[in-house]
């Protein structure tokens, strides 16, 4: 959706439009997923489970103001947010869970495209896998069913690693991501979009019609909702150009600065100063030197 995150995704010159976006689309939601719970299941070790909606505060004020006795356990560490009721899961599935969480991070990485390996539904399914079993793991019994995980785990239960169908009863990926920033990214894989040089593909016909039969092409897509129009064009020079090009006009602007500060005519000295340089040139003379002198 924007030029700093992205990922790379393969697919065959002969493959139908309406298959390629619907499979972009599914990456994409699982990714927002992904982000999602990489953030939730930190927040679930370190202050526990979600509290009630209608009991959601401080501990510390109900503690202090509403005579609210709190249930705490050996690692309890009260959640500033007050959304979690404190009771932390201990320092080993603490360390497993993020383990996961940084397994997981390692698929999201914008960087993923720069070192040329491509995103599959099936590693990210594989992610979202890991982590429904280390909070199965952390709560056997299961979470509350108002805890934003499991809500988000529930909804996608259907996009397993074992599951190579494109759709499972007709059920979209990326629910349970409602009233949160990422829910406004997720797009629908029947309605959505994807711009390619300025020109949005259409879904009747096949990659291979506009853009060639060769297998090694590689473009630059933006996916849409329905209705949004064209994203912004891509940038003339990529962000290591442009750190490059202000390094040099940077360097060039202090020598301009120490010219105009200077005083002195030992500029006079210089080869371009030589009123005879082109002279000198033109005759082969510009390094004729008197014997003895360096």
């Amino acid at each position: 959706r924007s030029a700093d995150d992205g990922f790379l995704y393969e697919t065959s010159c002969e493959t139908s439009n309406d298959v390629i976006i619907r499979e972009i689309v599914v990456i994409h939601n699982l990714r927002l997923v992904l982000q999602q719970l990489v953030g939730g299941i930190r927040q679930l070790a370190k202050y526990g489970p979600m509290k009630p909606p209608d009991k959601a505060g401080l501990d510390e004020i109900d503690e202090k103001y509403n005579n609210v006795v709190i249930d705490k356990n050996p690692y309890y560490e009260a959640d500033p947010t007050g959304v979690r009721v404190g009771n932390g899961v201990g320092p080993q599935l603490t360390e497993t869970i993020e383990k996961v969480a940084v397994d997981t991070e390692s698929v999201l990485d914008k960087t993923l495209v720069t070192r040329k390996i491509a995103l599959t539904k099936n590693t990210l399914c594989e992610k979202l896998d890991n982590i429904r079993g280390v909070v199965t793991m952390a709560y056997p019994m299961g979470l509350p069913e108002y805890d934003t995980i499991r809500i988000a785990i529930e909804e996608n239960s259907h996009m397993t690693a074992n599951n190579n169908s494109n759709t499972t009863e007709n059920k979209p990926c990326g629910g349970g991501l409602e009233g949160t920033a990422a829910g406004m990214e997720i797009l629908e894989e029947d309605t959505a979009e994807l711009w390619i040089a300025s020109r949005c593909l259409d879904r009747r016909e096949k990659f291979c019609q506009r853009y060639g039969k060769n297998e090694k092409t590689k473009v630059i897509g933006k996916l849409q909702k329905l209705g949004a129009g064209a994203p912004g064009r891509e940038a003339a020079v990529d962000e290591e150009e442009r750190k490059a090009m202000m390094a040099y006009y940077f360097k060039k602007q202090e020598e301009m600065k120490k010219i105009s500060e200077n005083n002195e005519d030992d500029y006079l000295n210089s080869v371009w100063a030589n009123p005879k340089q082109l002279q000198q040139s033109l005759r082969g003379q510009t390094n004729v030197r008197a014997p003895g002198i360096r």
